[in-house]
């Protein structure tokens, strides 16, 4: 049956330091490289091999789909990089320090910009230092000034639509290494899950979710691997 398996990159730098990263590109640490290689390994022990493989644009989500597809000996399938797949785009708040950032608007703001389902954090300037417009792998892309839960859903799951979905219709085995948001975006539409819980799920770095599809592809209930 149609399989998809959803893994959020492992540990970044930035995860590590506490600091809003959005679309920056920050690299994994020892210990994401290691949950990376990990979760390659669990997909290899369980058997879910897969044969195709979508991820985002940004090194952290990339690095950790290499690094478990070469655990697993499936390096060499097909993939695909999408910037819809990105992390949602955190504004302004890129690069701060999450508990400065508390410090200076107070817990119920940042919680609000962390993690309302329809409120976007402060729009990031024009020629800020982590300003991407100039990035040449968002050529033709008018890269977010800034991104709620709510945006980011919108460009994610017309990616879902068109590019994955059909993919996994015609029998492939699917894995999306992606984001905390990416994934809750689709997280939130295969397990019909409301405006306001999706805000409180929480997806954990380097841990493969399943979610197997009938013949009339409805997905059966999400799963980690780890629990298969």
């Amino acid at each position: 049956m149609p399989t998809l398996i959803l893994v959020r990159h492992g540990q970044s730098q930035w995860n590590l330091e506490n600091r809003f990263t959005g679309w920056w590109d920050v690299d994994l640490t020892e210990k994401g490289v290691a949950e990376a290689i990990a979760a390659g390994e669990l997909l290899a022990e369980k058997g879910l091999l897969p044969t195709c493989a979508f991820t985002s644009l940004q090194i952290r989500a990339i690095k950790t789909l290499h690094l478990a597809l070469e655990a697993c000996g499936r390096l060499w399938i097909p993939e695909t990089k999408d910037w819809r797949l990105n992390e949602r785009h955190y504004g302004g708040l890129t690069g701060l320090d999450k508990q400065e950032t508390r410090e200076r608007h107070g817990d119920e703001q940042v919680h609000i910009w962390r993690r309302s389902f329809d409120t976007p954090p402060p729009v990031m300037e024009e020629g800020t230092d982590y300003d991407l417009a100039a990035d040449p792998r968002y050529a033709g892309i008018a890269v977010p000034r800034t991104e709620s839960l709510k945006l980011t859903i919108e460009r994610v799951l017309p990616y879902w639509e068109g590019e994955i979905l059909p993919v996994l219709t015609s029998g492939e085995t699917v894995i999306v290494s992606a984001h905390g948001n990416s994934l809750r975006a689709l997280v939130k539409h295969l397990s019909n899950i409301s405006d306001d819980d999706i805000t409180g799920l929480e997806i954990p770095t380097g841990e493969p979710i399943v979610y197997e599809f009938d013949a009339a592809m409805k997905p059966g209930e999400r799963h980690y691997l780890k629990d298969r």
